[in-house]
């Protein structure tokens, strides 16, 4: 029997819930409470944003109370800890941002748009320079119930379907419009690297287009590394595979908080790593990012 480790959100369940559905069903959940949850109140800027939601989801793998543990992989800081390897991404759902209480051109001038990333801030900054923005912490239901205080709310349309709450959707935004967060959709399957039984299980439920995509967008985010607090953004995709190799194209995005000066540009290699790599050291030039 898996134990999976997972925090106890309603999606997080559900996702922990569909990783063992995909590997047979025989498990049981282990629920962990992350920094991330206890401080639900504070920007996630503010308190070590990527990495909040998965350390102790990590740690429990580590100290051997669960065999796995299952993210949102745009939730994984860009290094995997030691002792530990992705074993599978076994899926990845819609990596668009979505937009509850209003389409963008149906935002009222000077409207207000809740969302704690900096990252979709800086995108609709750029495109509505008018737009104001409020903090929006918590889980998904809670999210929603506050919708109604502003003239829109930013999420993560794969969460909404996988909660069946896509109804709420009024406008999923464009990739041409707003590059999603590294990994974002996608599922990711930790285990210990020295549990060779558990890696041999989940190698049976690997994508390997969702994992060449999530590799070289991981790729970008490591290249930026630590020196690099901008927002951020990147997205990828396989759009050819043979029988002697693929070919991964990668879009990113580097951007100042306040949206006036947004950098873009694109990659496109046989290598999802490399992919990822060159397009951050172009991105950094454009905007003038120290390594």
């Amino acid at each position: 029997m898996t134990r999976v480790a997972t925090r106890g959100s309603a999606l997080a369940r559900w996702q922990a819930e569909r990783v063992l559905e995909r590997l047979g069903g025989d498990g049981e959940l282990v629920i962990v409470v992350t920094s991330g949850d206890q401080r639900a109140d504070v920007p996630l800027h503010t308190i070590g944003g990527t990495g909040v939601f998965v350390k102790e989801v990590q740690e429990a793998v580590l100290d051997g109370r669960a065999d796995i543990a299952v993210h949102s992989a745009k939730d994984l800081p860009a290094d995997t800890p030691d002792g530990l390897v992705l074993g599978a991404f076994p899926e990845r759902g819609d990596p668009r941002d979505a937009l509850v209480g209003s389409t963008l051109d149906d935002l009222p001038t000077g409207g207000v748009v809740a969302t704690g990333s900096v990252r979709r801030r800086a995108q609709l900054a750029n495109r509505r320079p008018d737009l104001g923005f409020a903090e929006l912490r918590g889980n998904m239901q809670t999210r929603l119930e506050k919708a109604a205080g502003f003239s829109a709310i930013v999420v993560a349309s794969a969460a909404l379907d996988r909660l069946d709450l896509a109804d709420r959707i009024d406008e999923r935004l464009e990739l041409v419009d707003m590059v999603p967060q590294v990994g974002q959709g996608a599922l990711a399957v930790e285990c210990r690297a020295d549990d060779h039984a558990t890696r041999q299980q989940l190698a049976v439920i690997d994508d390997e287009d969702v994992r060449d995509a999530v590799e070289a967008e991981r790729s970008f985010l490591a290249d930026l590394g630590s020196g690099c607090s901008l927002p951020v953004g990147a997205h990828a995709r396989v759009v050819e595979r043979t029988y002697d190799g693929r070919t991964v194209a990668i879009d990113g995005l580097i951007a100042s908080y306040d949206g006036a000066r947004v950098c873009r540009s694109s990659m496109t290699h046989a290598d999802p790593r490399v992919a990822g790599r060159e397009l951050a050291v172009e991105l950094r030039e454009m905007f003038g990012v120290v390594a």
